[in-house]
């Protein structure tokens, strides 16, 4: 008797590859996703492709969580030194022979133009996981001083580009990574002294600090004229501050409940620059108002709140490092673009996680959510 072995059904088949998937997360990840394509389709209507091309970059950061979710931590750890030393590499190179765009050098071509930094705010947080993990249960403070030189060499790469909003985001992940691993409050709350005392001393000798001629060490002077900027955008309404100043209209003009999807003057007339990049948030807020930022925000907590708990479940102390600094850099990314948007931190190019175009940091949040994704699945196999 002949026997017939039925082939499984595809859902069958597909089911270890979803299964272990945080449904939670996922959640989270749909309705940003929502909000950023209705939010591009109206930002971006005056050109047509790029509602076209934030979908297509949302799907292929899509594919690439997907992936990546798939990779078991103990694999990612395997990673962490060779795409440090390549990220490291990379940035040396941009440094000798890298291709400067409007007075910032940060490109490669390497066949394809590539920005090496980006590469960093993955490698970053994986390479001192990887660290701590080795020296789990006798950290010593050498071991946080070798971390905090792994930090700085990219660090100081990329702000030498240069590209201070890049090099906070790499390094806020790392300093995530450190915090989280033990570092001392005795070495954290001094610096956060100093950086609260130097706010004060700027506010209040600002006409002083920001006459003509001055000069900070340090900073580059178009970084002196943002923060100049921030303090006082009247100082140069229809230049340096005309970016603050068009945003924080048309948040205001929004009200409580927003003028309407499409229906946003400051918006579709172009009174907000880089409307779908950096300051998509303001177009946001002229359209959805008051109500529609609480969705927005509550969206947001609810991702890295979920994406904390991920954090503190994970298996092993490397699942632990990895989840909590990619989380906190999610919040870093928020905090910075709706602030300098809202005009209580200086203008950086940091965009909105799903709502800003972008094809890289598109791809970046793909890596870091799917990378969640994986310590969640490693989790409840433990478990299971």
């Amino acid at each position: 008797m002949a026997i017939v072995l039925q082939k499984p059904h595809l859902l069958v088949r597909l089911r270890p590859l979803v299964k272990g998937f945080d449904g939670p997360l996922a959640f989270a990840i749909f309705v940003l996703a929502c909000l950023g394509l209705v939010t591009m389709y109206s930002s971006g209507f005056a050109n047509g492709a790029r509602f076209f091309d934030h979908g297509r970059n949302m799907l292929i950061a899509g594919f690439i969580m997907f992936v990546v979710a798939q990779i078991p931590p103990q694999r990612l750890m395997a990673l962490a030194v060779p795409l440090y030393t390549l990220g490291v590499a990379l940035l040396v190179a941009v440094a000798l022979f890298g291709l400067t765009k409007k007075g910032a050098r940060r490109w490669l071509n390497i066949g394809v133009v590539i920005q090496p930094s980006e590469i960093m705010k993955i490698a970053m947080p994986l390479m001192l996981a990887w660290w701590f993990q080795k020296r789990e249960g006798q950290l010593r403070t050498l071991d946080f001083i070798v971390a905090g030189l792994l930090l700085v060499v990219p660090v100081g790469l990329i702000v030498k580009q240069p590209d201070l909003g890049t090099a906070i985001l790499v390094l806020s992940a790392g300093l995530a990574v450190i915090f989280f691993a033990g570092m001392s409050w005795w070495l954290i709350i001094p610096p956060i002294v100093l950086g609260l005392v130097g706010v004060v001393l700027l506010i209040l000798f600002e006409p002083s600090l920001c006459a003509d001629g001055v000069r900070w060490p340090v900073l580059h002077d178009y970084q002196q004229q943002r923060v100049c900027t921030l303090l006082d955008p009247t100082r140069d309404p229809l230049g340096r501050g005309f970016h603050i100043i068009q945003g924080m209209i048309a948040i205001g003009s929004g009200g409580f409940w927003g003028k309407g999807f499409m229906q946003g003057t400051q918006t579709h007339l172009d009174f907000i620059p880089e409307r779908t990049t950096d300051f998509v948030f303001a177009a946001y807020c002229e359209e959805f108002g008051f109500v529609g930022v609480l969705v927005l925000i509550a969206a947001f907590l609810f991702l890295i709140m979920r994406g904390l708990t991920i954090a503190v479940e994970g298996p092993t102390l490397f699942t632990r490092l990895l989840a909590g600094s990619i989380t906190l850099s999610l919040f870093i990314y928020v905090f910075v673009n709706m602030g300098m948007v809202t005009g209580i931190l200086p203008v950086v190019g940091v965009p909105l996680p799903f709502i800003s175009y972008g094809g890289t940091a598109m791809v970046t949040l793909g890596l870091g959510l799917g990378i969640l994704m994986s310590v969640a699945k490693s989790k409840q196999l433990v478990q299971s």
